[in-house]
């Protein structure tokens, strides 16, 4: 085809439903054997204290989707009037892109540790900006001047990157929330090509939005396949790459920051973690179970619910995306507004973000907070050392209790389904008012910790407490290996020195 004809060529939307059909039948049948093949992993793996899902599920729902982008990139280049111009920047998206797949799916099969994964993302992206091209212009939205950035465009295109490529794994915690989110996110980001003339990334949004919906059928709640770090990193850098690539001439425009209103939920997941974790001095990395799907399963909701109630507010950021891409991006301040106004309207109709407002008595406490998790932090560090020693439930029972003592935990009991229990006791338990917390460990066959302490313990020091230590007796028993029964029932009261009993026979494993 001639430049002429690439030129005057108008991209019709059957082509567009033609990509995402085809797409869509070729990955339908592939997924289960997927996950048959990679179900030995899953099971090698095992399953985190964090996660919701209670049986190991394969991680390789990133693969279909590589592979399915790197056909549809060839399929576009061999059939479709791809502008010449673009050839270069097209396979340096896709060369890219396939290595960020091949960094998260190197840490689903084997754990690489967050240095690591930031090093190696922060690596991609600066070949990213050679190979595909770098944010030069700022458009400031209030008064439509534009800034030139020069070289500073390099560290704003990787943090640009880096983020977007974040912003999916995080919330890929909830069967189907993570594939739903990026399923809009590419039926947007086909719109905006469609719209513009952009052939390569149409293609590759359309083809990736036919092999989500196929996903999908797989990974809703009950999930038989997840994403990965694989297919997360995979699908949130190309959303950044692609967004680039629409903008016009590398300005932030529309193109550019219709997908940050699509990406709201995310958005606010990630900053209220990084708030959260940054306010109680944990690591910002560090993986909790305060995510918003976390609270509204607390709230009574079962997955199904969960995912649904959030597909909605997404979907009502998806249509201020839209808006901000047909109205331009002048009118970005007034959907923002809108949509603060919104989610200020929701949460306050939601027990647990109403603590969202009471933003003074939250500040005021952080110091404390911050200083009793740094101590249990250190208590857990040495019990993880102690299991990795003993690798024995009933000596690790024992170690337990010098940690919960140390937290000023007055009980702890911990049941198993069949109804056994053991119960850990402080010495000389004074007759006062307690707080109480059941933390539920259905990865290890349905285990509950009972936690009570004296209400003199401020509530957000129990309530992070009893997580990490129930975190911690969840990763001894990991590694003990298969799920061990409980001990015969009794009950532990270590003395003041935390010395065992000469007089008692130690426990046998």
């Amino acid at each position: 085809m001639s430049m002429a004809d690439v030129e005057s060529y108008k991209f019709g939307a059957w082509t567009v439903s033609l990509c995402a059909g085809a797409a869509m039948a070729v990955a339908w049948p592939v997924y289960p054997l997927v996950i048959r093949w990679f179900r030995p992993w899953a099971e090698r793996r095992g399953i985190s204290f964090h996660q919701t899902h209670v049986t190991p599920v394969p991680r390789a729902g990133g693969v279909v989707l590589a592979l399915l982008f790197l056909l549809a990139a060839c399929a576009a280049h061999l059939w479709l009037p791809v502008h010449p111009d673009r050839i270069g920047e097209n396979w340096g998206i896709v060369v890219t892109s396939l290595a960020m797949f091949g960094l998260g799916f190197w840490d689903d099969l084997r754990p690489l540790g967050a240095r690591k994964k930031l090093l190696g993302q922060i690596l991609i992206s600066v070949a990213a900006c050679f190979l595909v091209g770098r944010i030069e212009l700022l458009r400031i939205p209030f008064t439509q001047e534009v800034v030139s950035l020069g070289w500073w465009g390099i560290p704003l295109t990787v943090l640009w990157l880096v983020a977007f490529t974040n912003l999916i794994n995080l919330i890929d915690g909830l069967d189907g929330l993570a594939g739903g989110l990026s399923l809009m996110l590419m039926a947007l980001l086909a719109y905006v090509g469609w719209s513009t003339g952009a052939v390569f990334p149409t293609v590759e949004a359309a083809a990736l939005a036919g092999g989500l919906v196929a996903f999908l059928r797989y990974n809703f709640p009950p999930a038989r396949i997840y994403l990965g770090d694989g297919g997360a990193y995979f699908l949130g850098f190309l959303t950044g790459l692609l967004a680039m690539r629409l903008s016009h001439k590398g300005t932030v425009a529309a193109a550019l920051v219709a997908p940050l209103f699509a990406l709201a939920l995310p958005i606010i997941d990630t900053s209220l973690a990084i708030l959260r974790r940054g306010l109680k001095g944990l690591p910002l990395f560090r993986p909790d179970r305060q995510h918003i799907h976390h609270k509204l399963l607390g709230e009574g909701f079962n997955q199904r619910q969960t995912v649904l109630v959030l597909y909605g507010f997404s979907l009502v950021a998806l249509l201020m995306a839209f808006g901000v891409f047909w109205a331009g991006e002048r009118t970005a301040p007034l959907f923002l507004g809108v949509l603060v106004l919104l989610v200020i309207l929701a949460a306050s109709r939601l027990q647990f973000a109403r603590e969202w407002f009471a933003l003074g008595r939250f500040l005021g406490s952080t110091l404390e907070v911050r200083k009793a998790a740094r101590y249990a932090l250190a208590l857990s560090q040495w019990f993880e050392l102690e299991a990795e020693r003993t690798r024995c439930p009933e000596r690790m029972w024992e170690e337990f209790g010098f940690l919960l003592r140390k937290l000023g935990y007055t009980r702890v009991r911990l049941r198993s389904p069949a109804g056994q229990e053991h119960v850990w006791t402080a010495p000389a338990t004074p007759a006062v008012p307690v707080r109480r917390a059941v933390v539920r460990l259905p990865h290890q066959g349905g285990l509950e910790l009972e936690f009570e302490a004296p209400e003199s313990i401020p509530e957000r020091i129990f309530d992070l407490q009893t997580e990490l230590a129930a975190e911690v007796w969840a990763k001894a028993l990991e590694k003990c290996g298969p799920v061990q029964p409980l001990p015969v029932a009794r009950t532990t009261q270590p003395d003041p020195l935390h010395e065992r009993s000469r007089a008692t026979a130690a426990p046998r494993c």
